[in-house]
């Protein structure tokens, strides 16, 4: 029997599961039919982590539930019974059964999605809607004017500009609470030898999410991870029970040990909450709300609560921005012409350093680590080592469960690899293994020794820090904030800085080889 037709199609998009998306908020069940699709493209093109595709997918599901217990009609394209190539064919399919002539959207997160969005007018001679995605903080209108005539974006005038539109974290006479922005210097603590963090809070997989996960890996063989783990919330009740869960658990002391790494927990304090307000089960707002009411309330520090804000209010409306305020070619280029190709132990973890083990791994079962273990672990390796951004943006998109283009890029090409010449960061983010002993216990268990620069037990690191300094001084020599380094480096005797050349170049002669440098235990001081 043919579908009576119907004045409009809401076109709903795998990470817009929210009722209160702008595409929906006027919608009426007696007139609309809801578009919704999972089209093979999305889940392969790249190789996605399996609990990301299951995440997206569940979540997605039950959400064309909750549309229809409220009364509308969803028209539903899963990939196991209606299977579409793209977001074009299915509405291509839709239209069939449903010959509109407007078509309603909110404004994709990929300049990829919105592409493809942008010729549906034409293609099939409809009227299209495309609406701002208001979910965000701040229109892309707000980042354009914050950019203009700006040589420097830092996302700390960003944000400050944003907690002055809010009131968020705000006193009545428009200064901060605690008379500071950015609480950051008391959130380095390394988390102490007595100290075990509680675990998140975790969900049985139902029917729906079940189903997935016994057909992801048959289904998606070129995806990547460990699937029989999965615990996500993949519904907005379980989302908001994982909110309640972190701010009275874990919430305390997050800002504490935010920037700690430890073998005792892969997820520290962190709230592990990105993913959903990725994909809509949680808005921004009401996350930055409950965290700034735990403040008020007395049940969390103002350390604790800055933090945590910051990351929402403050770094992903900033990356948003700079995504878009960057167009279409950010992430093309190389500012480091590095070229290297991803190494084997990026898909398997198979890598001596424990740091880098630890990191690789935990994100290869979980589809998560928290953003030091991104940025200060993986992301430096691949800074120090001349990684090729491309192909490490594409395992930074593919392995975690939050990744979408609009932030992943950003924070990897931009943040991690200082890939764009620094329009993002001031400085390459590059450490040498110093770092990583301070901030972790990583270095206690491992073969490699932190405080070794040369030797078949030094830390790689360490070598690999100057080398880059060394290759790139021409690029990097006169940053004001490199200054101290290169002053050290220009310091040392000739054969010292031989040996280090040397140390880095063998490590990366082996891993361009296929193999993972292991170190002998001959001379070692552990």
């Amino acid at each position: 029997m043919e579908i009576p037709a119907c004045k409009t199609i809401r076109f709903v998009l795998g990470d817009q599961l929210s009722t209160t998306l702008s595409s929906l908020r006027d919608a009426n069940p007696a007139q609309d039919v809801i578009v919704m699709a999972e089209p093979r493209d999305e889940a392969t093109y790249v190789p996605h982590h399996r609990q990301k595709i299951v995440f997206i997918l569940s979540a997605m599901r039950h959400f064309a539930q909750d549309l229809r217990e409220m009364g509308f009609e969803v028209c539903y394209f899963d990939y196991q019974t209606h299977p579409t190539s793209s977001f074009t064919d299915a509405l291509k399919l839709a239209l069939k059964h449903h010959p509109v002539k407007q078509v309603i959207i909110t404004e994709p997160g990929e300049w990829r999605i919105l592409g493809e969005v942008a010729k549906w007018a034409r293609t099939f001679d409809i009227t299209l809607d495309v609406r701002a995605d208001d979910r965000f903080f701040a229109p892309l209108s707000a980042f354009a004017e914050f950019a203009e005539n700006r040589k420097e974006l830092r996302m700390e005038y960003f944000y400050r500009q944003l907690r002055r539109t809010t009131g968020i974290l705000m006193e009545q006479d428009g200064k901060p609470v605690g008379d500071q922005w950015n609480f950051d210097h008391d959130n380095r603590k390394r988390l102490p030898d007595d100290k075990r963090p509680p675990s998140p809070l975790t969900f049985k997989p139902d029917a729906i999410t079940q189903t997935l996960l016994e057909h992801v890996a048959q289904d998606f063989p070129n995806a990547c991870g460990k699937h029989e783990g999965f615990g996500w919330a993949v519904t907005r009740q379980d989302a908001l029970k994982a909110i309640d869960h972190f701010i009275e658990h874990r919430l305390p002391l997050f800002g504490d040990y935010q920037d700690t790494m430890t073998v005792k927990s892969s997820t520290v304090y962190h709230a592990l909450l990105s993913g959903y307000i990725n994909v809509g089960l949680l808005l921004p707002d009401e996350v930055c709300r409950a965290a700034e009411d735990a403040y008020r309330n007395g049940k969390v520090p103002i350390n604790a609560a800055e933090g945590f804000i910051r990351q929402i209010l403050g770094w992903r409306e900033y990356v948003r921005g700079l995504y878009w305020h960057m167009g279409r070619d950010y992430g093309k280029s190389s500012y480091f012409d590095a070229r290297r190709p991803l190494p084997a132990f990026f898909w398997n973890g198979d890598i001596a350093m424990n740091c880098l083990h630890h990191a690789i791994t935990e994100t290869l079962d979980n589809a998560y680590a928290h953003h030091i273990q991104r940025l200060m672990v993986i992301g430096n390796f691949a800074l120090l080592s001349g990684l090729d951004p491309k192909e490490v943006c594409e395992w930074y998109l593919a392995v975690y469960i939050d990744a979408f283009e609009w932030v992943e890029l950003p924070n990897t090409y931009g943040m991690a690899l200082y890939a764009d010449g620094g329009k993002m960061a001031s400085k390459p983010y590059a450490a040498s293994g110093k770092y990583i002993n301070r901030m972790s216990d990583y270095c206690s268990d491992c073969q490699y020794n932190p405080n070794k620069n040369t030797g078949p037990d030094a830390c790689p690191f360490n070598a690999l820090y100057w080398h880059f300094l060394d290759r790139n001084a021409e690029k990097l020599g006169n940053n004001p904030r490199l200054g101290m380094p290169y002053r050290n480096w220009s310091s040392m005797n000739g054969n010292s800085k031989t040996a280090l050349i040397q140390q880095a170049e063998s490590f990366l002669k082996q891993m361009d080889c296929g193999k993972t440098p292991q170190p002998s235990r001959q001379g070692s001081l552990w």
